[in-house]
């Protein structure tokens, strides 16, 4: 197995501070639950919503080759965790694909869930989903 692609990603000041990627990105952090938190800077519930997003529907594009347009949104809520402590993520994504029925999408989101490589580190999570829903333009 060959790696096609490497990146580094390091945070040392926890959930208010910056996430850095080695030799680029920095993105400001706030921790969405704190009484002063900076809404102007992200958290890892967004990032986790735009990584999925984006793997999701280039994955799709992919299996459509471009033909029609797909959209994918990721809602990420976090939850207190009875049973484990703590917090937990629940993760759910809709994808919907121009000119497709509700079956036909379906088709698509197995294919592409089966396919896009974070959808694979998802997948059998208890607290994640994704489903079908209608073109909205």
């Amino acid at each position: 197995m060959s790696t096609r692609y490497r990146t580094e990603a390091i945070n040392d000041d926890g959930g208010t501070g910056v996430s850095r990627i080695v030799g680029g990105l920095e993105v400001a952090v706030s921790n969405p639950l704190s009484p002063d938190a900076d809404l102007s800077r992200t958290n890892p519930e967004q990032l986790l919503a735009l990584a999925w997003a984006t793997c999701l529907d280039a994955t799709l594009q992919a299996i459509v080759k471009a033909a029609h347009r797909t959209r994918v949104r990721v809602e990420v809520e976090l939850h207190d965790s009875p049973e484990r402590g703590g917090y937990e993520f629940h993760v759910t994504a809709f994808v919907s694909a121009e000119g497709r029925t509700l079956a036909e999408t379906e088709e698509l989101v197995a294919a592409a869930h089966d396919r896009c490589p974070i959808s694979r580190l998802l997948q059998g999570a208890a607290t994640v989903g994704i489903r079908a829903e209608d073109w909205a333009s």
